[in-house]
């Protein structure tokens, strides 16, 4: 669904789409949609900005990176976001932005695609770091092993570092 200016110089409008797995693009990130991503938002125009506000909710699976097991990701989260028209933005010259700018987002054309919203905060609500729990022990590094499965009785490896001195003080 696009939400045009057009349409929100009459009135302020109030979507709700259904995005079944494989509908968007995540752009290459490192987990799968697992359920169907709903949202409901709301879009108005400030001035010259559109205010989005709304709530998604959705599940992921992606690989821990410690275990490499599979992991579910629970998404549900609000936002509140403001858009600026992309010509607003000095091209030549550079400008400091207060720290109030920092959470405005830019559009072009006549208006922003919901999908473009929804694939944007599910891609932040994921953790840098996905583990599969706290005390993910990892995989062995001599011969791969998953700690948290099976107690291996591998030496740890021994490691030609120009730091390996700093270790045995």
């Amino acid at each position: 669904m696009r939400i045009t200016l057009a349409e929100l110089e009459v009135h302020r409008v109030i979507a709700s789409e259904n995005y079944v797995p494989g509908a968007l693009d995540f752009h290459g990130a490192e987990f799968r949609q697992a359920a169907a991503l709903k949202i409901g938002a709301t879009a108005e125009l400030l001035g010259a900005e559109i205010r989005i506000r709304g709530h998604l909710a959705t599940r992921l699976e992606a690989s821990c990176d410690r275990c490499l097991g599979a992991v579910v990701i629970p998404v549900e989260r609000d936002f509140d976001l403001f858009y600026r028209p992309v010509k607003t933005i000095a091209k030549e010259e550079e400008i400091e932005i207060s720290e109030d700018e920092l959470e405005i987002g830019f559009y072009s054309g006549d208006g922003i695609e919901l999908a473009e919203v929804a694939t944007e905060q599910v891609i932040l609500s994921v953790p840098m770091k996905v583990i599969c729990r706290a005390d993910c022990r990892g995989l062995c590094p001599a011969c791969g092993a998953n700690r948290n499965l099976v107690s291996c009785h591998c030496s740890p490896p021994q490691e030609d570092s120009p730091f390996a001195s700093l270790k045995e003080q």
